[in-house]
């Protein structure tokens, strides 16, 4: 029986781990995980906050998805956005999932990632 969700991995083009750890860490605000031994051979990182990990595995002929991305929980949403957009990364506010403030951003490889959080019944009736 399935019982949680261990983590996602999304590719990434050989050589990118770099810019990945100063996004992941420094922007994201997330701490990276080392990897074993024999994983750590072939490339990439990993990263984690909270209960959300994100595993970069290399791939030779990477193509960032343009529509699959991991959905990550937020609390306090707009200081998250306000951070990213402070450290130059893309923030698309989209408001169409009922019940949530949510937006997308890219990281430096291209992979479409969706923060979201979920949102009171006052602030859906405040004006």
């Amino acid at each position: 029986m399935i019982a949680a969700l261990d983590h996602v991995q999304l590719a990434a083009p050989p050589g990118s781990e770099p810019a990945l750890r100063t996004y992941y860490v420094d922007v994201l605000g997330m701490r990276e995980v080392p990897k074993p031994p024999v994983l750590a051979a072939r490339g990439g990182c990993w990263f984690e906050a909270g209960g959300v990990r994100l595993h970069l595995g290399i791939e030779e002929d990477f193509h960032p998805a343009r529509k699959a991305h991991p959905g990550i929980r937020i609390s306090g949403i707009e200081a998250y956005a306000a951070r990213l957009a402070s450290h130059g990364a893309e923030v698309v506010r989209d408001d169409n999932l009922p019940g949530h403030k949510r937006f997308y951003s890219t990281d430096p490889v291209g992979n479409r990632l969706e923060f979201l959080e979920a949102v009171t019944a006052v602030e859906l009736t405040a004006p």
